[in-house]
């Protein structure tokens, strides 16, 4: 029989899986940089958001190299023994390569390298899974957007998604109005989808990216120090997955 040319649903969630030329490419890039840079940084995230760590890429695009994503690979590229480690001592770092993990090739100093990332945080809203970190509670009368400075009342026509999400709104000249405080979310449960997108359109951030330093290598020495005090509380059930890294170490789109 001829084949069917009625139109095929195509799942637009699947991703092509990476080439074995493609790995390669990526270890390599890993060892040249281990060969290039000073000091390598073994970092993990917190509350993950790709657009944040784009910026901490583009921060540092002159002074440092940043692989993301592809932990096996880059387990692999470092050698996870002393046999195998590809120069001496990053072993000690290729086995710590676990979970929501990156790399972090520079010549920065030292202490110039943790107060950096000490001060980098970016809040952000909450997503599905995160626990709240305060009870937020909307007060009887018109419903506020928080975006703007000082707060606006929502539009009319964003009334029936309110009411949507849980909100028992009703209009009082067109401004869509609570005739009671409504609790959005309560500190310490989890956060539904309903909550999530509620408390996006409100306008508040509930979450903070960070980048915590785990360990750094000194090419120098083959001495891997590990780093004390800069563990990022991740509580994000349904976190963004992290973009995955193409053959020159950069985020693929």
């Amino acid at each position: 029989m001829p084949k069917s040319k009625r139109a095929k649903i195509v799942s637009l969630t699947k991703v092509a899986k990476k080439t074995r030329e493609q790995k390669n490419a990526l270890l390599q890039e890993v060892q040249e940089n281990a060969d290039k840079w000073q000091y390598c940084w073994l970092f993990e995230v917190g509350n993950m958001r790709n657009a944040h760590l784009k910026t901490v890429r583009r921060l540092w695009k002159d002074t440092a190299r940043i692989f993301f994503g592809r932990g096996a690979v880059m387990a692999k590229a470092l050698g996870t023994t002393p046999e195998e480690e590809h120069k001496l001592g990053l072993h000690k770092l290729a086995k710590q390569i676990k979970g929501q993990v990156g790399l972090f090739f520079t010549d920065s100093p030292p202490a110039e390298v943790i107060e950096w990332f000490d001060d980098f945080k970016q809040p952000d809203f909450a997503r599905t899974g995160n626990k709240a970190s305060r009870t937020v509670t909307l007060p009887a009368g018109p419903v506020m957007q928080q975006h703007s400075n000082p707060p606006e009342p929502f539009p009319h026509n964003e009334e029936p998604q309110l009411r949507k999400l849980g909100l028992r709104t009703r209009m009082d000249r067109g401004v869509p109005t609570l005739d009671v405080p409504h609790t959005i979310c309560e500190k310490g449960k989890t956060i539904t989808p309903e909550q999530a997108q509620l408390l996006k359109l409100v306008g508040i951030k509930m979450v903070t990216f960070k980048v915590g330093l785990r360990a750094r290598w000194d090419a120098a020495t083959g001495e891997v120090v590990q780093i004390e005090g800069q563990e990022v509380a991740g509580d994000e059930a349904a976190g963004e997955d992290p973009e995955e890294e193409d053959a020159e170490g950069h985020m693929s789109e």
